[in-house]
């Protein structure tokens, strides 16, 4: 039978009860809100203890997170773990009360076992039906808030709580109330949690952007600063490769403002006979070494390297290269190779880079019809096929071979003046040099094929190589040209020799004899160097001595 003062004592509780879930909504932090949670056990629902064990997210398993109403227990339970598995058996036994699971003094030596943190009180046995019995367990699960219910998510926590004011069971409004608190308790721990990880998340973020704003200064600083050349161009699109921007060392080294540099991709720079290497670089990160045009219409020598660079996760990406002057080390490397294939006293091409001209005119075909017929007559078919490719007849292999794309030197016929052209090999002996070593000494022989070295290159023509094949012997290759064309050309080149030449403050003259040549295919440079010797000393024996010394 309820007494007259019990609708104001719920009155008050339900004022109560509100104040302390607006505290909990309220509360600073996670742990504020946790202990908000608990005492408001205390000070709204009536009840001497609470306790909140909140399950951890990660583990899986329950925390005592917060606890009020005695300070003892408080300090022996509170951060204590108990299992998952201990808990589900827990919430699984004695009697529903809705949402909440009573497990009487009755059961409670089944919970012996289990690692669920816990507190003991002692007392006497109930004397009546509904008294409180010190070992009486009361728990109030709490879940994620759903849609349909508090029961609809996934376990949040569980609130404990114990010795009731009154000493008895909670009748049904106090199981409402403490199942409602239970229900706004997830809520206000929800949005604890949401936003605990919201500020966490922010701070990361505030972390993370400051870290990118210190790279893109830092990016900023050694783009503009680098000492080599630094460009960004778009990658992509209708304006694939045009710069967008560069650094001051690139602009310097190209001699163009920073302004006009933007109206140019770097194949609009590049000197013309490395466009293929610039395309065959890959623009995903290649590297390559070439030409890039001043304005002053001038070429430097760069290394250039690219990099592809994202805007962001999904954004534009854009191509960094990095442009290297490299004209030093070019410089450097072409003078060794020129060296290595230069004769170091006349500056003409030496015996190596002769027969490696000579050599890359002739394949190992030879040229003569009946040679061919031949062979077509001995193994019952063309030598070649339709391709120019010769064949190997069972395991003997002919000495040529067909080339792709080349054209067969073929040498005008001997005792024939029908006007063919040839690869004529003019081989060059100077008459007399050595009585001007013996005379005058090797500074005065060195003026000598300096001096004959410089008229061979001026007589002949654009395209025609002068070399010096050793001691007093040159060799000029002059293609194109008949029997008659060579002949004119020796007497031509003889002239120009037998003139006098200055050495050691006196004058002297050599005099010159020449062995024409022809090359073909089907010979070696050295037999083509050989036939043209043979013919000089021809020539040279069929002149008188005072003649050749004289020219």
């Amino acid at each position: 039978m309820e007494t007259e003062s019990e609708p104001y004592v719920r009155l008050a509780s339900l004022r109560q009860l509100h104040q302390v879930m607006a505290d909990m909504n309220t509360a600073r932090s996670l742990a504020d809100t946790l202990q908000t949670v608990a005492d408001g056990v205390i000070t709204a629902l009536g009840y001497e203890m609470a306790c909140v064990n909140l399950v951890r997210p990660a583990e899986g398993d329950l925390v005592v997170a917060a606890f009020s109403g005695n300070s003892a227990a408080e300090a022996l339970i509170t951060g204590r773990v108990g299992s998952r598995e201990s808990w589900d058996r827990r919430l699984n036994m004695g009697e529903k009360w809705g949402d909440l699971v009573f497990i009487p003094h009755t059961e409670g030596w089944v919970l012996d076992d289990d690692d669920v943190p816990q507190w003991y009180t002692d007392g006497p046995a109930p004397r009546f039906e509904d008294e409180w019995h010190p070992s009486d367990r009361l728990f109030a699960p709490m879940y994620t808030p759903g849609i349909s219910g508090s029961s609809c998510g996934e376990l949040l926590g569980v609130i404990s709580v114990d010795r009731p004011r009154n000493g008895r069971h909670p009748g049904a409004w106090g199981r409402e109330a403490l199942q409602m608190y239970a229900f706004q308790a997830a809520i206000a721990i929800s949005n604890a949690r949401l936003r605990a990880n919201m500020q966490r998340a922010l701070v990361r973020l505030e972390r993370e952007q400051q870290a990118l704003r210190a790279s893109e200064e830092s990016f900023r600083q050694a783009f503009e600063y680098a000492p080599s050349g630094m460009a960004i161009a778009e990658m992509g699109g209708d304006q694939h490769g045009r710069i967008l921007r560069t650094n001051d060392a690139l602009c310097r080294l190209l001699g163009r403002p920073a302004s006009a540099m933007r109206r140019y991709s770097f194949s609009d720079l590049v000197h013309p006979e490395d466009i293929g290497t610039l395309l065959r670089t890959s623009a995903e990160g290649g590297r390559a070494e070439l030409r890039l045009g001043r304005r002053d219409g001038t070429y430097v020598w760069v290394s250039l390297r690219n990099s592809v660079v994202a805007d962001a996760a999904d954004g534009p990406r854009f191509l960094l290269t990095h442009v290297e002057d490299i004209e030093e080390r070019k410089r450097r490397e072409l003078q060794l190779a020129h060296r290595a294939s230069h004769d170091s006293l006349t500056g003409l091409p030496n015996s190596a880079e002769l027969r490696s001209r000579l050599s890359s005119r002739l394949c190992r075909r030879a040229d003569t019809g009946a040679g061919l017929e031949s062979l077509d007559a001995a193994y019952g078919h063309p030598a070649y096929d339709a391709n120019g490719h010769g064949f190997d007849f069972a395991g003997v292999t002919p000495s040529y071979e067909g080339y792709d794309h080349h054209v067969h030197t073929v040498a005008p016929e001997e005792g024939r003046d029908d006007g063919a052209k040839g690869l004529a090999v003019l081989f060059c002996d100077l008459d007399g040099f050595k009585s001007i070593n013996d005379r005058f000494g090797h500074n005065a022989g060195d003026a000598v094929l300096i001096e004959v070295a410089r008229r061979l290159g001026r007589a002949v023509r654009d395209g025609d190589t002068v070399a010096r094949l050793g001691g007093d012997e040159f060799v000029i290759l002059a293609d194109g040209l008949g029997k008659a064309d060579a002949q004119d050309l020796a007497v031509r080149l003889r002239n120009e020799i037998i003139q006098p030449i200055r050495a050691e403050g006196r004058a002297v003259r050599v005099g010159a004899s020449f062995g024409i040549g022809w090359a073909h295919c089907g010979m070696t440079a050295d037999e083509v160097l050989k036939s043209a010797d043979e013919r000089m000393y021809v020539e040279k024996r069929s002149r008188p001595k005072a003649h050749r010394r004289a020219g």
